[in-house]
């Protein structure tokens, strides 16, 4: 990945709503594992309530316009190993995701689009 590139980013709709999520529930942080359904999409929690460790990557800490801190951005390894080569892209989509990720009850879920970028 080169410098110049982030690793993960917001669309502007994703930005509005964590700016949202953040007046609502204090800081913030999104955790994607791999796996099936729910669990390949990248879920919110108030930082620090979903615990990490040495199986998870920590891959942004994503500076939001209106945010006074940085969110981090978490990935399973086994889930980083797979993903290692793009670009997360978080956006948000209408309909309900996980009852544990705090955008549920507004209706949207977040969502991974990806671009492939230069492995060097």
């Amino acid at each position: 990945m080169n410098a110049t590139s982030p690793r993960v980013e917001l669309t502007p709709d994703a930005a509005d709503l964590v700016r949202r999520l953040r007046e609502a529930h204090g800081p913030l942080m999104f955790h994607q594992s791999g796996g099936c359904c729910d669990g390949s999409a990248p879920m919110c929690y108030p930082a620090g309530e979903f615990r990490t460790g040495d199986s998870d990557v920590l891959l942004a800490e994503l500076e939001v316009d209106g945010v006074a801190e940085p969110v981090t951005f978490w990935m399973s390894k086994s889930q980083f190993d797979v993903w290692s080569h793009t670009r997360l892209i978080v956006d948000v989509v209408a309909g309900r995701g996980s009852g544990f990720s705090l955008e549920a009850p507004e209706g949207v879920r977040f969502l991974i689009r990806s671009r492939l970028v230069d492995a060097q």
